[in-house]
């Protein structure tokens, strides 16, 4: 097992790495959650049994350990804005919600891109950056994410017409961005 899992951090480390990174945009919080995807390699060892290729399993525990992340995160704010009252029309927290810091010294349209993500769904994004940045294939998604082919190219679909809409609402044009 200790071979495996060195092959498994030999190979896929940076890629898992960055993600996460992508997904939660937090440095230190990636680390945190690349650590527990590692946690959960570790003890679900036992269950891989070759069905789907090494990466697209590992990747696939990360997607989860970062969904579980942002719903843990969720009952964190419903907690706080149910313990305050706010009701419906209560006071508007600001997003502060910042582009990871080494985006900041990429190109003008890297940031629109990354910002243009931020509009989508997780689902959405999670399909970018497995497609796009991770260079996984349409079957390779869809073994990481659990769905269909099918609804990974839909989703991927729906991805780029928003992130195309919002680069053409901010620039008033963005055709380049059509083939990310």
């Amino acid at each position: 097992m200790r071979a495996f899992f060195d092959e498994l951090y030999d190979h896929y480390h940076q890629d898992l790495f960055q993600f996460i990174y992508y997904m939660v945009k937090d440095r230190n919080l990636a680390e945190d959650l690349v650590q527990d995807v590692y946690v959960k390699v570790l003890k679900s060892y036992h269950s891989f049994h070759g069905k789907s290729s090494e990466k697209t399993w590992l990747f696939s525990i990360a997607r989860h350990v970062t969904i579980d992340h942002f719903r843990r995160q969720k009952r964190k704010r419903d907690r706080v804005a149910e313990f305050f009252d706010w009701g419906e029309k209560g006071p508007q927290l600001p997003d502060r919600d910042p582009l990871p810091e080494e985006i900041i010294i990429q190109s003008e349209d890297v940031k629109h891109v990354y910002r243009a993500m931020n509009q989508c769904s997780v689902d959405q994004r999670t399909v970018l950056i497995l497609r796009y940045i991770q260079g996984l294939s349409i079957k390779e998604t869809s073994e990481v994410t659990g769905w269909t082919e099918s609804k990974v190219k839909t989703t991927q679909h729906r991805a780029l017409k928003a992130v195309k809409e919002y680069t053409d609402s901010v620039e008033g044009g963005g055709g380049e961005y059509e083939k990310i």
